[in-house]
């Protein structure tokens, strides 16, 4: 029999909250195959018995009971997801009413609040930090550059933009990032616009193996994509960075997420946004 479930996540807002939450649990259940389903902006009943029809769908059709996480904030929405015949791990009732029960106080049951424009100053300092940081990618500007959290530099490919777009858009952090150019690692210095601000400077390095197979699928056979171009790029990068007292990280096996989370508490940078 398939070792395969489906798993729904449930939310009146964007749905990014509770899906957080369910994928951090579903990843602890590696033996098992899941079929993710994203129901977010559920915020009526015409809706919710709409998703509830969905999971009663999911169940005929597997004949496995359905995972449900919800974070479901109206109690008559609550209850119709609760009619399903699936495990519903409800985030509200899981921590919130715990919480009001400790606090002694109700919560505000406001919907969307952690992922809502309504707060202003988060959501400017998130724009913000984007704005920065794309006008930033890929040492476009050394304009406004004493004004960067942090500098992330590597080789082409190395994860630069991505690591740095995340620091923006999940910590509010201004992040620029600089690519480590053949005339750069030629002379094993850093860039001179870079010298003054070493301080907020990072590294990305990269396994040549897998930056061969990235720049081959952006210019398959070329001298850029050659795998011994990455191996000297890669290893010359590495002895700059060391000669100049830079951290640096291996982006080879690491997410984005760990990535950014793990300069983020090594370098000591304040998030703006929570």
């Amino acid at each position: 029999m398939s070792n395969r479930r489906t798993a729904f996540f449930i939310s009146d807002r964007t749905g990014i909250t509770v899906e957080m939450l369910g994928n951090s649990l579903l990843t602890q259940f590696d033996v098992v195959e899941f079929q993710r389903v994203t129901l977010p902006f559920i915020d009526n009943l015409e809706k919710a018995q709409d998703a509830l029809n969905q999971i009663k769908a999911a169940h005929t059709e597997s004949g496995k009971r359905p995972l449900v996480f919800t974070s479901l904030m109206a109690d008559d929405l609550r209850e119709e997801i609760a009619k399903a015949d699936a495990m519903v791990l409800d985030m509200f009732e899981r921590f919130i009413v715990p919480m009001e029960a400790e606090l002694k106080v109700k919560s505000a049951h406001a919907v969307g609040r952690s992922h809502s424009a309504g707060n202003f100053k988060d959501y400017n300092q998130r724009i913000e930090a984007v704005n920065y940081t794309m006008a930033h990618d890929d040492g476009m500007t050394n304009r406004h550059l004493d004004q960067a959290d942090l500098i992330l530099v590597g080789v082409s490919r190395s994860g630069k933009t991505p690591t740095c777009l995340y620091l923006a858009l999940q910590f509010g952090i201004k992040a620029a990032n600089y690519p480590l150019i053949p005339e750069d690692l030629e002379k094993l210095k850093l860039p001179p616009a870079l010298l003054p601000l070493k301080h907020k400077v990072w590294g990305l390095t990269i396994v040549p193996e897998r930056l061969q197979q990235i720049r081959q699928e952006r210019k398959p056979d070329s001298k850029y994509a050659a795998l011994e171009n990455c191996k000297w790029e890669v290893n010359t990068a590495e002895i700059l960075m060391k000669n100049a007292g830079i951290s640096f990280l291996n982006s080879t096996t690491k997410s984005i997420e760990e990535l950014a989370t793990t300069i983020l508490h090594d370098a000591q940078l304040a998030r703006r946004v929570y």
